[in-house]
């Protein structure tokens, strides 16, 4: 099929297309439902049932087989044939923007793995996790990428669901200290840049100077760094290490190591990826997560993190 069947609109056809959407949950060589169990859920006659099944049988996207008292099979099905007659559309996921070779080989890892699963999918970029949640909670994407120290704050606060834990170093390698040239950690009044657009970057900051009554925060994105620390309007600052290699000089930070317990076990939250999704779900998403390999998505990462893989996205 080149274009939208028209056959697709009538009666039949709509029941086609919803049965479209159930049967990509069915695995190839498996038996279907019988007829009359797709028209109670369907809300339809068992007649229309028949004639939507051979309509997708016609286009292609599914092939069944009668197997006497066994049933009914479907011995193959087309993912992306199905997944463009049910109108499901694209799966819309929100990530980080793609300062860091990291988040791009995370990009290339979800779209790899989506496409792998038969969904449509794409990628918006979004700076700040409270923003891409705010994108999730309106409906305006199906998915978000935050840390997991972020994503359980969050799911704490509101209606999300954990879709996938992608384990560490998936998100950000590492966080640390960066430490203006010639600034002191003790000093009195100490200025300690903090962007409150990232749930997880502000806390960690919070946790790393707690008990200081005695600093000045400043607020700034990571891009603001470098003409912060060079003219003295910043002191330190916890972030993502990812992000600031090669980008601030030698002589303008010292990165140190954080802390405490508390904080080393807090930035190993914060250096997993988490897919989180709405409490309710999207319908797209429930037809497609049960396929995807999220293995796929840690390989074709590391690839790109080796200079394997060209990052594509």
């Amino acid at each position: 099929m080149t274009g939208f069947d028209e056959r697709f609109l009538t009666r039949n056809g709509l029941t086609a297309r919803q049965l479209a959407v159930l049967l990509l949950h069915h695995e190839q060589d498996t038996r279907l439902p019988r007829l009359r169990d797709f028209a109670e859920e369907l809300r339809v006659g068992n007649g229309t049932v028949q004639a939507a099944l051979q309509l997708l049988e016609a286009s292609g996207a599914i092939t069944t087989q009668a197997r006497g008292h066994l049933g009914t099979f479907l011995v193959r099905s087309d993912r992306s044939i199905l997944w463009r007659l049910s109108g499901l559309g694209t799966l819309l996921a929100a990530m980080p923007l793609p300062y860091s070779r990291r988040y791009e080989g995370l990009a290339t890892g979800l779209r790899g793995a989506f496409e792998e699963a038969g969904a449509p999918f794409a990628i918006t970029f979004m700076r700040g996790s409270t923003a891409r949640v705010g994108a999730l909670l309106e409906g305006k994407v199906d998915l978000v990428v935050l840390s997991r120290f972020a994503a359980d704050r969050l799911m704490k606060q509101h209606e999300l669901e954990l879709v996938a834990d992608l384990g560490p170093a998936t998100y950000v390698g590492a966080h640390g200290l960066l430490l203006r040239r010639g600034a002191r950690l003790d000093s009195p009044g100490l200025k300690v840049a903090v962007d409150h657009s990232s749930e997880d970057q502000s806390l960690l900051a919070e946790r790393a100077f707690a008990g200081r009554d005695d600093i000045e925060w400043v607020e700034a994105s990571y891009m603001q760094l470098r003409d912060l620390f060079a003219r003295g309007e910043a002191d330190v600052t916890v972030w993502n290490l990812d992000e600031v290699q090669d980008r601030l000089g030698e002589e303008v930070a010292d990165v140190l190591p954080l802390g405490d317990e508390v904080t080393r076990e807090l930035s190993l939250r914060n250096s997993s990826a988490a897919i989180v999704g709405r409490a309710e779900g999207a319908r797209a998403l429930a037809a497609v997560r049960d396929r995807l390999d999220l293995s796929a998505v840690t390989t074709l990462q590391s690839e790109v993190l080796c200079g394997e893989r060209i990052p594509s996205y």
